[in-house]
């Protein structure tokens, strides 16, 4: 799922294939919006059934990070050649926010 042009100079070849790649980016977008809802039903779940919070709280944190990665790569296009800079720039972002809290975390709690 690339986001590359084709020129044929054949318009209605060109219309086809801009029309064929939308549609394939439109089932991806749907179906991870479907696969979200889903993920966050579960969340809502494992807390109405009342289980421990040893188990609800690093389940509802697994399920929000997947929804985060699946909200980059298909609602943010993040899966598209060309992102490669925007990708390097959040992840580092990323990774430095998660280590400044682990890092202020460990000297708080020890």
């Amino acid at each position: 799922m690339t986001n590359e042009q084709v020129k044929t100079g054949n318009p209605r070849v060109d219309y086809d294939y801009r029309r064929r790649k939308s549609a394939e980016e439109m089932k991806y977008q749907v179906i991870s919006f479907i696969l979200m809802i889903f993920l966050t039903l579960i969340a809502f779940g494992a807390v109405y059934a009342d289980f421990s919070k040893w188990f609800t709280i690093p389940i509802i944190l697994l399920l929000a990070i997947v929804q985060v990665i699946f909200q980059l790569y298909y609602f943010m296009h993040m899966s598209h050649k060309g992102h490669e800079a925007p990708q390097l720039f959040l992840f580092s972002g990323a990774l430095v926010g998660f280590l400044t809290i682990l890092t202020f975390s460990t000297i708080i709690w020890w």
